[in-house]
């Protein structure tokens, strides 16, 4: 589906709390008729992470205008090593859904964020989106089992194309679709409009399927 400037979306500030009463703020986006809804979870916050990360602006921009709503949002802090801000991304998702009921629900995530949307346990989630994800730090045997897309920057000073296709080589329990970002290092600068047009397309034929 092509992106649409002309498509009305609606854009507030929200709060939500996760489940150990940890309380989170964020951002949602909603277009007119959502067709799908995704949480988008931001990298490392410990390195400068947030919601407003460029990647993950892009993303929450794009997406509404093929009909998907999007929510961006603040991981916990202090920073927990990971456990907590799967919690926060669970409660984003029971924020969202509470929001656009009855949904493909889609975690995406960049960088650190897409460890944490790798790594969520909720059977809610159709699908999964992983922006740069750093695979060599993934748990060993950790894989999505749901559709998945993956970004790699083809110099990612992380994991780079060629320490990625190995590790998804070995996730065989959903379809993944691997693409590499030509040009592109791990910051992406220079490559969001790129990420968001792959994301958008991809999304777009997962919620029509």
């Amino acid at each position: 589906m092509t992106v649409s400037e002309s498509v009305p979306v609606t854009r507030r500030a929200i709060e939500f709390v996760a489940s150990d009463d940890v309380r989170l703020v964020g951002e949602l986006a909603l277009p007119a008729a959502p067709r799908g809804a995704a949480i988008i979870c931001h990298p490392h916050p410990e390195f400068g992470g947030n919601r407003f990360n460029n990647v993950v602006t892009a993303l929450f921009e794009a997406l509404p205008l093929v009909g998907v709503a999007s929510l961006r949002f603040d991981f916990r802090s202090p920073f927990s090593g990971g456990p907590g801000e799967r919690l926060d991304a669970i409660a984003a998702l029971d924020a969202i859904a509470a929001e656009v009921p009855g949904v493909p629900l889609i975690a995406a995530g960049y960088s650190f964020g897409a460890l944490v949307a790798l790594g969520l346990d909720d059977d809610r989630t159709t699908a999964l989106v992983l922006v740069a994800p750093p695979l060599a730090m993934t748990p060993q045997g950790e894989s999505p089992s749901v559709r998945t897309l993956v970004l790699t920057p083809a110099h990612d000073q992380f994991s780079p194309p060629s320490v990625s296709a190995p590790i998804v080589a070995t996730w065989r329990d959903a379809p993944v679709d691997h693409r590499t970002i030509e040009m592109a290092d791990h910051s992406l600068v220079g490559h969001t409009r790129t990420v968001a047009d792959a994301v958008t397309d991809w999304i777009s034929r997962q919620v029509s399927s």
